[in-house]
């Protein structure tokens, strides 16, 4: 099911039970009730529910976001890791660089179009990217170099197959679900709560607070849809993308598989 479809469901049923359950309400209402005799302490005990509701949902929101933009600071970094050893390989000679340059595009066009994919539907890496990573730390450490300006270049293609190794490292804790499930527990009885404690401030049937009932319902459901949504760095419409990969790697987007 698309996320704009998952959304458009939620704002519509959350309004739609809202504005429901108030309409039931009101007729169960004697024509003499007095709505101004809500007692006070009701009126400041929603309110102050409702606050501390909106900071937590603000740093919920906060929480999501940053692990989705962490989780896309590790892509860069890792794709940048290979980069650099794709272009500081040219010192070595044609045939060392030509298998180490092939090896980090096989890695690459792996985890765009297989790894990926494993990522988004079950939050992990695939033992082949290892493995292929593997052939590329194997290329630059197996080799001897021969000549000062190879000895130079040696240890920085060995500093940079590191850091693409803790990048994927980074990358793959990063792939499964942010919040944990009591989190979860709570914004949503948070939000029926929340929700439910207009009702009693007695609202009319008017056009004006059936509105405004139905368009805070509306904001409750998708401040918890962008939750969802960023929950899974990788996984849904707002996430994470290969796009760092396929900038420096152009080939990769043509789709070639490792054998």
């Amino acid at each position: 099911m698309s996320e704009w479809l998952v959304l458009t469901f939620a704002m519509v049923a959350a309004s739609a039970v809202v504005l429901t359950i108030a309409v039931l309400n009101n007729r169960r209402l004697p024509e003499d009730d007095d709505p101004s005799e809500t007692p006070d302490v009701i009126e400041y005990m929603t309110m102050m529910i409702g606050v501390v509701y909106a900071i937590v949902l603000g740093l919920a929101i906060a929480g999501v976001w940053e692990g989705r933009s962490a989780a896309q600071e590790y892509v860069r970094q890792e794709a940048q890791a290979l980069h650099e050893v794709d272009a500081r390989s040219s010192v070595y000679p044609e045939e060392v660089r030509t298998r180490i340059r092939a090896d980090v595009d096989a890695y690459v066009s792996y985890v765009v179009h297989d790894e990926w994919r494993t990522m988004i539907s079950h939050g992990t890496l695939g033992d082949r990217g290892a493995e292929l990573l593997g052939r590329v730390r194997a290329d630059v450490t197996d080799y001897k170099p021969k000549t000062d300006h190879e000895g130079q270049a040696y240890q920085p293609l060995v500093d940079q197959v590191a850091a693409a190794d803790d990048a994927r490292s980074a990358r793959g804790q990063s792939a499964g679900a942010t919040m944990p499930g009591v989190v979860w527990f709570g914004l949503i009885i948070g939000a029926l709560v929340t929700v439910g404690l207009i009702f009693t401030l007695q609202i009319r049937r008017t056009f004006r607070e059936l509105l405004l009932a139905g368009l805070f319902s509306v904001l409750i459901a998708f401040l918890l849809f962008l939750i969802w949504d960023f929950d899974s760095p990788f996984g849904r419409g707002l996430s994470a993308t290969a796009g760092p990969f396929l900038d420096l790697f152009p080939g990769a987007s043509g789709g070639q598989h490792v054998p």
